[in-house]
């Protein structure tokens, strides 16, 4: 099984910055992507940004320019960096990861339990 633990949430104020770690852990053959999520109340779960196996990403138009998705694959960890922040940006942010736990199991997505971005003055 593929454990998936986020970190890095918190309070901030419009304009500033937070950083959000996604780790995985457990049984892992290979990972395939790793990818931030937002929710907001009442609204449905939406792709923030992407980073796939081989290195590309993809951004939210909303986040363009203002957040950087970053992996380091010996920790398999995927990191946020958000900069510029807007109260619109609050929402509990959940990481996925996309891995097979072993050799012969199918890609599956593995989801952390969220962490809550409030960004308010």
């Amino acid at each position: 099984q593929v454990h998936v633990v986020e970190s890095g949430g918190g309070l901030v104020q419009p304009g500033g910055s937070l950083r959000l770690s996604c780790a995985a852990s457990g049984s892992i053959f290979s990972i395939y992507a790793m990818g931030w999520y937002l929710q907001a109340p009442g609204k449905q779960r939406e792709l923030v940004a992407l980073k796939t196996g081989d290195g590309s990403t993809d951004y939210a138009d909303s986040v363009q320019g203002r957040f950087t998705i970053s992996r380091d694959i010996a920790k398999n960890t995927v990191y946020l960096q958000m900069n510029s922040l807007k109260p619109e940006d609050t929402a509990v942010y959940y990481c996925k990861v996309r891995a097979k736990p072993w050799a012969t199991s199918r890609e599956n997505d593995y989801w952390g339990q969220g962490t809550q971005v409030t960004v308010s003055s």
